[in-house]
């Protein structure tokens, strides 16, 4: 009997797409990068990647896997809001089936120590919760930080929105390598620490020397300096053994309040405390509000291009603040108005951000060169002392590798150039493009002594000899060409075993859904649901609606590339 597990099912669920490793290219026109060095530490290569953010994180995964320290994605919440920059109105089982396929992707992407934050309202958070814990594995669920997203009431509803969830999911929540930041004390946590008696190491407070429990080695008389005798207080025990407290007492860390009688406090020094843990209450005073967000959108984009639904970078900070160090790699496949990226940029974190919409030209790059220029004063700008610098790559998806001509046979996009060709073919096959400038054949590379080679030549027997000669018998080569005559694909493993065979385009076939661009649904473009038609019987209308709903969402789901998808 095969084992079963507690999980969300959807209509249409075990479709998934067969998705194409597209490669990038790279706009240098839109790229683009201080003139200077601000600061030594400057970071240049960062990605902005145009194109639908599926089939970009498809593309990232073989350079990127177990590369990305944090995850931040704020995706459409499913509500149904006509939203300008988004199509924000998606049945929930397609909703689902998007975010399954992205997250997938994303558990591969992150580092060991790495951590995935995910922003949703409260239409989506508890079905996105149930499906990351069979993504991500219920024991590496983190937290669900309520984010106070409002400071004024909402009167026009029946009870008023003020928050939004984030979910926080570890990559590996057991690795040692996994620790989050403690946050910096705010203002009034750090009032708490006085120095009533002038003590040289600086302002302090007051930590309670009594633990609950029962430790009879912990269970002491302790003589105030003035006398007085203290026991610990009912139902409880000194937190140290008794040569612990004399230590401390001859270090003096213990404070009896100013009449020198007072129950013992062990003192806590301002200067020793790292931080403060992290916790799930993240009011509006500290990771910022919605008004705040579009106030820094109307100063980046004025007040008629301003972004509709941004996030304010206060609360990005506290994101990255908890999750990252200096130089780690951020991710946000849902750029938006390129909050992410900014705040990333400014805390010296390097990132990759990934938007289809056009506002990817009208505000992020906009928005990222004002950064860059050092013309970026909103947000956490004079906190992080940001003065500019560094620099962002602009790459849109490369096309689809195969396309049909014009009597319905697949063959390779034409506008592919060789070398793009030969970068396309060592992905598909799990080499990294990396084209030698010594040996001619070497285009990419799996392991040390493992080679790709790409040509659109028909190769003959003499020149797959002079070829195997070439490689030697200590490193193998994974030739793709166009044909190969003279000798079959058996007799060649033998004939050269340190050769392997391939035909191009039809290695690569049955290999993904070919031409498939878009991997995003607008509700709006969906087909209508056919009516159902009156059963003879009535049958309870919770029935009806469950069928008329898995027949709408099955039509929905059947959507496919080129070559469609698996079918069980």
């Amino acid at each position: 009997m095969s084992k079963q597990k507690l999980e969300l099912t959807w209509i249409g669920k075990e479709k998934r797409p067969k998705l194409e490793p597209r490669i990038l290219l790279e706009d240098p026109e839109k790229s683009y990068h201080a003139r200077h060095r601000v600061t030594e530490s400057d970071i240049f290569d960062n990605r902005l990647i145009f194109g639908d953010n599926l089939l970009a994180l498809k593309a990232l995964e073989h350079e990127f896997s177990g590369e990305v320290k944090c995850v931040f994605i704020d995706p459409p919440y499913n509500t149904g809001s006509a939203f300008e920059h988004y199509d924000d109105g998606l049945e929930h089982s397609i909703w689902l089936g998007l975010m399954r396929d992205r997250l997938e992707i994303i558990q591969r992407l992150l580092a060991e120590d790495g951590s995935l934050w995910i922003t949703v309202d409260d239409n989506e958070v508890h079905y996105l919760k149930v499906l990351c814990d069979e993504i991500f594995g219920r024991k590496n669920f983190v937290a669900n930080v309520v984010w106070q997203k409002r400071y004024s009431r909402e009167n026009r509803v029946a009870i008023g929105d003020a928050h939004d969830h984030m979910l926080i999911y570890a990559k590996d929540k057991s690795s040692p390598r996994f620790k989050f930041n403690k946050l910096p004390l705010e203002d009034k946590q750090r009032k708490v620490y006085k120095n009533p008696n002038s003590d040289p190491k600086g302002p302090w407070r007051g930590v309670s020397l009594a633990a609950q429990g029962y430790r009879p080695n912990q269970m002491y008389t302790i003589t105030a300096p003035n006398g007085k005798q203290h026991k610990p207080p009912t139902g409880s025990c000194w937190k140290v053994i008794e040569s612990k407290y004399l230590e401390l007492l001859k270090n003096d860390l213990i404070y009896f309040g100013k009449d020198g009688n007072a129950v013992p406090s062990r003192k806590q020094y301002l200067a020793d405390i790292e931080g403060v843990v992290p916790w799930t209450w993240w009011p509006h005073e500290e990771a910022g509000h919605t008004d705040e967000a579009k106030r820094e959108s109307q100063t980046l984009f004025g007040a008629d291009c301003a972004f509709a639904t941004p996030k304010p970078e206060r609360l990005l900070f506290r994101v990255i603040q908890i999750a990252t160090n200096s130089g780690d790699l951020v991710l946000d496949s849902f750029a938006g108005s390129g909050t992410t990226g900014a705040v990333a940029h400014k805390m010296g974190r390097r990132w990759i951000m990934v938007e289809l919409g056009e506002h990817c030209h009208t505000h992020v790059i906009p928005r990222l060169k004002k950064l860059i220029d050092g013309e970026d004063s909103g947000g956490i700008t004079d906190s992080e002392n940001w003065l500019g610098g560094g620099g962002f790559r602009y790459y849109k998806l490369a096309p689809s590798l195969i396309v049909n001509d014009r009597w319905g046979n697949p063959v390779i996009n034409p506008e592919y150039n060789a070398a793009q060709l030969a970068e396309a073919l060592a992905k598909l096959e799990g080499f990294t493009y990396a084209p030698s400038e010594v040996q001619w054949w070497q285009h990419g590379y799996s392991s040390e002594r493992d080679f790709i080679y790409v040509t659109t030549q028909n190769l003959s027997a003499e020149q797959l000899q002079a070829l195997s000669d070439e490689v030697g018998s200590d490193q193998s080569l994974l030739v793709c060409c166009a044909a190969f005559h003279g000798v079959t694909a058996a007799k060649a493993s033998e004939r050269w075993p340190n050769l392997t065979l391939k035909k191009i385009p039809k290695m690569v076939l049955a290999r993904c859904e070919w031409g498939h661009d878009d991997y995003s649904l607008n509700v709006a473009n969906l087909p209508i649901a056919e009516k159902t038609e009156p059963a003879e019987e009535p049958e309870p209308a919770i029935g009806a609606a469950a069928r008329k709903t898995k027949k709408s969402a099955a039509t929905n789901a059947g959507q496919g590339g080129l070559f469609g998808e698996n079918e069980e």
